[in-house]
């Protein structure tokens, strides 16, 4: 029952996508060739300083994980515990960077699920204005500008939730768009946040403040 139940969603959600599809006109689909060009151009300009700031800061999370085990008591607890989310920032940055990598690794079917995306709902015109603002954007720029023009657009839950099934292009949409600039935000400034506690948590292991 509960198999037959999940197969008639998955076709309803088929169709769906289907319909959608059938319903893109030449000026959208246009749109969504260019918009996914600029990202697929833009992620691929970020593959390396994204890297360089995925890695820069493990050989301090792992300085004060070490620090940690030299430590005792509540300023041991504290080492662990900011080890640990400077960890998590790492980590969470770099299972998004690897899921934008691969939502653009292919123009033309991201191009489809962006041309899917402006079709769906009522906001076609606004939807399509956002991705038509992204021509000379690239590098960091490109998610900032994507950011600023979806704040511009009332979008419902219901178009939302639509968005959050297409597996590629939900990445340069709300409410994904606003987490992976925020990712990244924390991601840069862990690079010296990191340096900063380790360096004093070294000079606080040497004076035996731990």
């Amino acid at each position: 029952m509960e198999f037959g139940r999940a197969s008639a969603y998955g076709k309803s959600a088929n169709e769906a996508v289907g319909n959608w599809a059938s319903n893109i006109d030449d000026h959208t689909g246009a749109v969504g060739e260019r918009a996914a060009m600029m990202i697929a151009v833009g992620v691929r300009l970020l593959r390396i300083p994204s890297v360089i700031v995925l890695f820069l800061p493990i050989p301090f999370i792992l300085g004060l994980a070490s620090i940690a085990l030299a430590a005792e008591g509540v300023a041991g607890i504290v080492c662990w515990v900011v080890t640990l989310v400077m960890a998590a920032i790492t980590v969470a940055f770099g299972v998004r960077r690897r899921n934008i990598l691969k939502a653009a690794d292919d123009p033309e079917k991201l191009a489809t699920e962006l041309n899917i995306m402006i079709s769906m709902g009522d906001k076609v015109s606004e939807t399509r204005g956002v991705l038509t603002q992204l021509a000379g954007g690239g590098g960091w720029r490109l998610f900032s500008r994507l950011r600023g023009a979806w704040a511009g657009v009332g979008l419902t839950g219901h178009w939302i939730d639509q968005v959050g099934d297409l597996p590629r292009a939900r990445y340069f949409a709300p409410p994904k768009i606003g987490t992976t600039i925020m990712l990244t935000y924390a991601a840069l400034w862990l690079v010296p946040i990191s340096f900063v506690v380790v360096f004093f948590g070294l000079i606080a292991t040497v004076s035996g403040a731990l």
